[in-house]
């Protein structure tokens, strides 16, 4: 069997294609050199990391242009923006004389602010008064006056702790800005959306640690127990992004296992040389203490290979020449770590 991700209609978890893996003769062809075959592996990861930067630098400017605009609209009166909060009919436009001004006023000064502020200067509008908002610490209020005294009234509402805030109501940079907010919130959710399929499941951005695979001779084949509304939907809702993240993840995984299998058959051959004599296997232990009593049997069947090496483990004094190795990471046989946690 040769396990493919470029069609990838089968789901297979991490632990289930290791165990079932084999060599995948038609992307990485055994009759090549090894050069040509660790060549074509180097360029597709290094192109999926390619892309990988530039979609996460993308996201990461969405991301940052979103949060900017979504800071503006919390904090306080002060700070926040108005464009959400304010409408139309709490000013007078197009006017050559009147202007509508926004005051925050503190909630302790309600009642000071209704007596007072008609006459904090001259040619204030009587009863323009309006409150439109308030948080903890305060209150927004609206107030008309002539345009010729706007600097006299400021002065006059600092000196009684009033905020004028300067806000000029612009219809169009107003629906700009909603607009905006609209637009990346939507493309926020479009580049990173789950499937239906996972949502419904209540499951990871990655359920179950799949790897998408090809069933040989049946490419149509669905999945084993996928019902018919799951295949359906399978896909919907995912956003690009996701999307590519996980057919590159799949794809990835699968050239990083094909690397694993490189190693292993150079390290034998640089090991126990010509003509090939040498056995891969996988061993897994049921628990992460069985480690040490695993690593212990394997040094006694395979002491054999290695007996410097294998001394060198009982002994840490020992050292191996010609190697700049730490004894740790050496053993009478060869051995490479898979780390199935990488999505954990």
């Amino acid at each position: 069997m040769s396990w493919r991700s470029s069609i990838s209609l089968l789901k297979v978890d991490l632990t289930s294609f290791l165990t079932h893996f084999e060599w995948d003769m038609a992307k990485y062809p055994a009759k090549q050199p090894l050069v040509s075959v660790v060549d074509t592996l180097a360029k597709q990861l290094a192109q999926i990391e390619t892309d990988l930067k530039s979609r996460t630098a993308a996201y990461n400017t969405l991301k940052t242009n979103l949060e900017n605009l979504e800071k503006k609209s919390m904090g306080n009166l002060f700070t926040r923006t108005l464009s959400d909060i304010v409408s139309k009919e709490d000013f007078v436009l197009d006017s050559e004389y009147l202007i509508t001004l926004l005051v925050i006023v503190p909630k302790p000064s309600y009642v000071q602010w209704q007596k007072t502020y008609e006459s904090l200067s001259d040619m204030v509008v009587p009863r323009s008064t309006k409150l439109i908002a308030e948080d903890k610490e305060g209150g927004l209020f609206t107030v008309t006056l002539f345009r010729k005294v706007i600097d006299d009234f400021k002065t006059k509402a600092k000196e009684n702790k009033f905020t004028v805030r300067e806000f000029y109501y612009d219809e169009k940079e107003i629906k700009r800005e909603r607009e905006e907010m609209t637009r990346l919130l939507s493309d926020k959710k479009q580049q990173y959306q789950t499937s239906c399929v996972a949502l419904k499941k209540g499951s990871s951005t990655f359920p179950d640690h799949k790897v998408k695979v090809t069933p040989l001779g049946n490419p149509d084949r669905p999945a084993a127990g996928q019902s018919d509304r799951e295949r359906e939907c399978e896909g919907e809702g995912e956003g690009p992004l996701l999307r590519w993240l996980k057919v590159n993840f799949s794809e990835a995984f699968i050239a990083w296992i094909h690397i694993k299998a490189l190693r292993v058959f150079v390290e034998s051959v640089l090991r126990y040389g010509l003509p090939v004599n040498f056995q891969a296997v996988l061993l897994q232990p049921h628990k992460k203490s069985c480690t040490k009593r695993l690593r212990e049997v394997l040094n006694s069947v395979f002491r054999h290979l290695d007996e410097v090496a294998a001394a060198s483990i009982l002994d840490a004094s020992v050292e191996i020449p010609g190697l700049q190795l730490s004894n740790q990471d050496y053993f009478p046989y060869v051995y490479f770590h898979i780390d199935l946690s990488l999505l954990d």
